[in-house]
């Protein structure tokens, strides 16, 4: 579904694309097919990142229209990081929503599989470019809870376990690897989806890079981000 929503000047135009009743506004400017994403509300200090790179750099953004971690779909919590399958939603609304009616859930996981085909086809870039979504940490989240998922890592002992990109095509790894930050390789769609954009890009054949760091750590991410968009082709 979109709406257009805003003109805020020559360059930026914003619309609106939902999953189910998970909204994001759409920020676009410049011609480049290279996309970004953040989803999750709480993580203000990548929110900042995103907004601070559309001001200077070309591309499309997506922002979750929403504050909290999770959001409410019907009264049913689920987390936006977890709706790319829909295996992996039904596990992530039981998980949140044990209590709830079995058929008010499926309404719902229906929706969302009814939107989820349209969605990735709209957020996903064309011509092999790359999708990049921002995340941040708080609660002891690192690199190393990655690497059992991980087909090949490059970890850098002077570098917080907590800062690291995540990619899951080959060729942009290797360019990554060479970066002073940590990396880990995802390129191998596993046996159980939980859900993430991460494995829908994995199981669609698109290059996507997650740029992950502390909450707060607003240069970091800049600077990785700046890493990212100069050095991938």
């Amino acid at each position: 579904m979109f709406k257009i929503i805003l003109l805020l000047s020559a360059f930026f135009i914003t619309n609106e694309i939902s999953i189910g009743e998970i909204s994001f506004n759409i920020v676009t400017k410049g011609t480049s097919d290279r996309r970004y994403i953040w989803l999750h509300g709480d993580e203000q200090t990548a929110k900042m990142a995103l907004e601070n790179h559309m001001r200077h750099n070309q591309g499309v953004a997506y922002f979750i229209n929403n504050d909290r971690r999770e959001v409410l779909v019907a009264g049913v919590m689920i987390d936006p990081n977890r709706i790319f399958s829909s295996v992996g939603a039904k596990k992530n609304m039981q998980k949140y929503n044990p209590q709830w009616p079995s058929k008010k859930k499926r309404a719902i996981l229906y929706a969302m599989d009814q939107d989820r085909e349209n969605f990735l086809n709209t957020i996903f870039p064309e011509n092999g470019e790359v999708l990049i979504a921002l995340h941040n940490n708080f609660k002891g989240y690192n690199v190393n809870q990655e690497l059992a998922k991980s087909d090949t890592v490059s970890i850098k002992k002077d570098q917080n376990p907590r800062d690291f990109f995540l990619c899951t095509n080959r060729n942009d790894f290797e360019i990554l690897s060479k970066s002073p930050y940590n990396v880990v390789l995802q390129e191998s769609y596993p046996a159980k989806d939980d859900g993430s954009l991460s494995w829908a890009a994995v199981k669609w054949g698109v290059r996507y890079v997650n740029i992950e760091t502390r909450l707060g750590w607003l240069s970091m991410q800049k600077r990785m981000l700046k890493y990212v968009n100069e050095n991938l082709p």
